[in-house]
């Protein structure tokens, strides 16, 4: 009989501590109650609670937690309705008073929060025209971010970034912008096609020149090369025909006769160096 009991206070005791040992995560935070009062904080590890509900340990999660704001239409200055969505990242702070507040100074935070953006959306893009929300979305980005950061200070939050996700205009709008983008891709295809032609126009006009400037050079060099052939031929006959200026004569005429297959008849009994003297105008010894 003893036995049977010491089994039972034992299974008893087992049977308490398995529901009295709660184990907090890195990522999480607790809060413990006692009778409905909130009586510590929780860190990661192994944790003991009075059993029997006489306390409760109230896990919250640190990591950082997205929200969508979720589509909702927002009538814009200038009179349209547009189709807006964002997103919202945050976390809890670690702190205790932060993870207190986060449970105890507002009731389900994601859900106040998707609210906040919602009235905080409508409130920025209330005021601007479609095409500036458009354009701007940076601007409204940072708005929603520090209005959401200053309301929620106070729960424990940290807004960690938002982010504008899309504006739909309506169809009809949307029709125009879509013929827009086209009109102007139309616009910039053309203009990089004459600028093509341009390109290739001012290619083939300075390689005209480059030939251009290349025949004149090449013509440059032969009419140097033929002065100096001329030169040298002249310091030639200078320096080797000095006194024989008959006999040059004579062999330039000779030379003029032969290339211009010019006939010379030569007389009985003369000389072919008289002939050629009196071809060249010269009187013969």
């Amino acid at each position: 009989m003893g036995v049977i009991v010491w089994v039972i206070v034992v299974l008893v005791v087992i049977f308490i501590l398995g529901i009295s040992i709660k184990t907090v995560r890195p990522t999480q935070r607790g809060l413990i109650e006692r009778f409905g009062k909130y009586a510590r904080f929780a860190s990661p590890g192994i944790q003991f609670i009075l059993p029997f509900g006489l306390e409760h340990l109230y896990i919250v999660n640190i990591t950082e937690q997205m929200v969508s704001s979720e589509k909702r239409e927002i009538i814009t200055a200038d009179s349209l309705n547009a189709v807006v969505d964002s997103n919202i990242y945050f976390k809890v702070k670690v702190e205790e008073e932060n993870v207190k507040a986060s449970v105890y100074g507002v009731n389900d935070y994601q859900i106040q929060i998707v609210a906040l953006a919602k009235t905080t959306l409508r409130n920025i893009i209330g005021t601007m025209t479609l095409k500036e929300a458009n354009s701007d979305r940076n601007k409204i980005n940072s708005q929603l971010f520090d209005m959401l950061a200053k309301e929620t200070a106070h729960w424990g939050i940290e807004i960690v970034r938002t982010e504008l996700k899309e504006i739909v205009p309506p169809p009809a709008v949307q029709e125009v912008m879509n013929s827009v983008v086209v009109a102007t891709n139309k616009k910039i295809a053309a203009q990089d096609f004459a600028t093509a032609v341009e390109t290739e126009a001012d290619g083939v006009r300075r390689a005209t020149i480059k030939k251009a400037e290349g025949e004149r050079q090449a013509a440059i060099l032969k009419a140097e090369g033929e002065a100096q052939a001329i030169k040298l031929v002249n310091e030639a006959a200078n320096t080797y025909f000095v006194g024989n200026a008959q006999l040059l004569k004579q062999l330039e005429t000779v030379a003029d006769s032969l290339a211009n297959n010019s006939k010379i008849i030569l007389p009985t009994g003369e000389k072919l160096v008289n002939v050629i003297g009196s071809l060249a105008g010269i009187e013969g010894k």
